[in-house]
């Protein structure tokens, strides 16, 4: 199996460099096949292309990868996902890059979407009960799907256990429950913005949900007490993290979650090459919204 090159900073104003380290991400076994069939026959062409022998297919390193998104270079890749990692803002990574804004908040998301499709719960968090699975159309993100039917947001239950968080989504559960176990049932619940969290919830820690405008906030039973953070817990690492995120939708909500998972469970290890194998790999071939 090739090994993966030792990451270098200096890659990072050698796109030939940069170029070479993504491709060892890509091929990791150092040889190449076809993203359509599997087949490793291939023909090479011009301008770093290839042919596939058996169905025909034409296509380059990056094709049906979630690195293909965005046009952008391998040294701004490789660039933005260091910076990502040290937890930049959007407006900062398109200053440092020099990209715009719409383009390095595209990137960002392309990585988020990478983490999450790498979860083991991905096909259920791009599944109908969230609907980010319509963001995907042809192996690449387009725009904004189709309205977040009213009333329609997802409630995830966190779960720490030997130092390991799990985010689930949990069905049959939704924000207005949430809102009814606070009045009838005393469920402690915590504001950050128009993120909604709470107390103890049978086996999970906390519920967490991203909330909109529909929501009735004004309801929150007041506590002379915060929640309660123990030293070197998920939540400890999460709970500034959450303060910082502004504006994000309920649909767009469990990228965030599955990030502060990725990173989280990820904290001791190397972090950015489990990136960057995430970024460069296959986007799942799926169907999200069949069962």
């Amino acid at each position: 199996m090739q090994e993966t090159a030792v990451f270098d900073t200096s890659m990072l104003d050698s796109e030939e460099a940069a170029l070479e380290y993504l491709l060892s991400f890509c091929w990791p076994s150092g040889v190449q096949f076809c993203p359509r069939c599997g087949q490793h026959k291939l023909y090479t062409l011009s301008g770093g292309r290839y042919r596939c022998a058996n169905c025909k297919y034409t296509f380059q390193d990056f094709s049906g990868r979630w690195i293909n998104n965005g046009s952008l270079s391998s040294s701004t890749w490789l660039h933005l996902a260091h910076m990502f990692l040290q937890e930049y803002t959007v407006h900062e990574l398109a200053q440092e890059v020099n990209l715009s804004y719409n383009a390095a908040y595209k990137a960002v998301t392309t990585i988020r979407f990478a983490l999450l499709a790498h979860a083991t719960d991905a096909r259920q968090l791009l599944g109908p009960e969230t609907g980010l699975g319509k963001y995907i159309k042809g192996k690449k993100l387009t725009g904004a799907p189709p309205a977040r039917a009213k009333g329609a947001i997802p409630v995830f239950g966190i779960m720490e256990r030997n130092g390991w968080v799990f985010i689930d989504l949990i069905s049959g559960i939704e924000a207005e429950t949430v809102f009814h176990f606070n009045h009838s049932f005393h469920l402690s619940l915590f504001r950050a913005g128009n993120i909604i969290y709470t107390g103890k919830y049978r086996q999970y820690d906390a519920l967490i949900l991203c909330g909109d405008d529909s929501l009735p906030y004004e309801y929150i039973r007041k506590y002379d007490h915060e929640f309660p953070i123990k030293e070197g817990s998920f939540w400890e690492f999460a709970h500034s993290r959450l303060k910082r995120f502004k504006g994000i939708t309920p649909q767009r909500f469990p990228l965030y979650l599955k990030e502060l998972e990725f990173r989280y469970n990820n904290r001791d290890g190397d972090i950015l090459s489990m990136l960057l194998s995430q970024l460069c790999d296959l986007v799942p071939d799926f169907d999200p919204f069949k069962k």
